[in-house]
């Protein structure tokens, strides 16, 4: 429970800097630039010189909804290297000695389960609760109850398995993120569109500028929500898959270092 308050706390910190930051760059950096450039433009327009117009990377993504797609990028991103920490303090624990392993020649028997976990009792309470010593704890107490090696051996998988599906569950956040990254991009697009059918009157009379101006809202918007959401969906599935190696390396752990010692009277 204190670890998901945690977590929790520091999402909505996490997105209060990327919002703060973000937006700060875009008003002192990106927006000044822009608009030196489209001012710069418009006086060679003017002026009825020859000009080839750049495409300048602060035009595009100076709108609203490319700034709102980067806020959610580097939340998207915090709340992933939260996660990944968290897995790679997982796997620590394989590199720690958690059971008093016995010969390979030597079976062990339901009443001798406490004497096998005994080094599991000098770790701390954070450290229990992390999945390879709750998999090997759960797997000799049901040992020791059952004197069953089936039944140690299906703790081993219900454990894993009800972890590997919280760890799916709470990526809903992060697939959410990547999902509303490309829909507000088509946001911008459909405002975009909207404030160029609202200018074809002025196209008719010749002034193409402000049509053209909303077009470049409405494809910049959805060409950079796009490209986000492919860099947040890339470091998604890593993350993915560390999560994934982890319980399947927990599973194995438990079938190695364990399950296969133990025997039934």
């Amino acid at each position: 429970m204190k670890s998901q308050t945690n977590e929790l706390f520091f999402q909505l910190i996490a997105l209060l800097l990327a919002l703060i930051v973000v937006h700060a760059v875009f008003v002192t950096v990106v927006r000044p630039n822009a608009e030196t450039t489209i001012r710069h433009h418009a006086e060679m327009a003017a002026a009825g010189e020859d000009y080839v117009v750049p495409r300048s990377f602060f035009i595009v993504i100076k709108d609203l909804e490319q700034e709102s797609c980067f806020i959610l990028m580097f939340w998207a991103l915090a709340i992933m290297g939260y996660k990944t920490r968290s897995a790679l303090r997982e796997q620590k624990m394989f590199a720690t000695a958690l059971l008093n392993s016995p010969p390979d020649s030597q079976k062990v028997l339901p009443e001798e389960a406490p004497q096998l976990g005994h080094p599991m009792q000098s770790l701390t309470d954070q450290e229990r609760s992390l999945l390879l010593p709750r998999a090997l704890q759960t797997a000799l107490t049901r040992f020791q109850v059952t004197q069953s090696v089936q039944s140690a051996t299906d703790a081993v998988n219900t454990v894993c398995s009800n972890e590997n599906d919280r760890l799916d569950s709470e990526l809903s956040m992060i697939r959410y993120i990547t999902w509303a990254i490309p829909s507000i991009g088509f946001i911008g697009t459909v405002r975009g569109i909207g404030a160029a059918l609202g200018q074809a009157h002025e196209a008719m009379q010749g002034n193409i500028a402000g049509v053209t101006s909303s077009l470049g809202v409405a494809f910049n918007s959805t060409f950079i929500a796009l490209l986000i959401s492919m860099v947040v969906m890339f470091f998604m599935h890593q993350l993915q898959l560390v999560q994934e190696r982890l319980v399947l390396d927990t599973h194995d752990y438990c079938e190695n270092r364990l399950i296969r010692f133990l025997k039934a009277k």
